[in-house]
């Protein structure tokens, strides 16, 4: 599979992440006919440079403003400050969902590195990430 995702989801990850360092930043995205779309900025409950939780009222919140837009959650994403984008130990242990998208922003280099993955059971499967400038 492909993360098909429109340039301004894109950017307000990357902004999101950028707005939090150097503590993680975390959010979800809906998709809508198979393309991420809206991304929801959420609280790091942790307040966290290597680690994240969500506050469970706020996801709650963000999983009715996405079906009220039409938009299923696809993606769950985090930014890693300081460290390469890709999926820590405790990442993949807290991967429940075998159909969510994880994607990672780290900021580690000058350009932000945005990667995505499928989590299932423990195995990490690296996915294309196609990037819809004129969507």
């Amino acid at each position: 599979m492909t993360l098909r995702i429109t340039q301004s989801a894109y950017d307000e990850i990357v902004a999101h992440a950028r707005a939090e360092a150097p503590i993680e930043a975390c959010g979800y995205v809906g998709v809508a006919d198979g393309v991420a779309t809206t991304s929801l900025r959420l609280t790091n409950a942790d307040h966290s440079p290597e680690h994240f939780s969500f506050d469970p009222a706020e996801q709650f919140a963000a999983m009715r403003t996405l079906r009220k837009a039409g938009h299923a959650l696809g993606v769950v994403y985090h930014s890693h400050p300081a460290t390469p984008a890709r999926p820590s130990q405790e990442d993949i242990r807290l991967a429940f969902d075998p159909a969510i998208t994880y994607v990672i922003v780290s900021l580690a280099t000058d350009a932000p590195d945005l990667r995505a993955f499928l989590i299932r059971n423990g195995d990490v499967t690296p996915e294309p990430v196609e990037v819809l400038h004129n969507a």
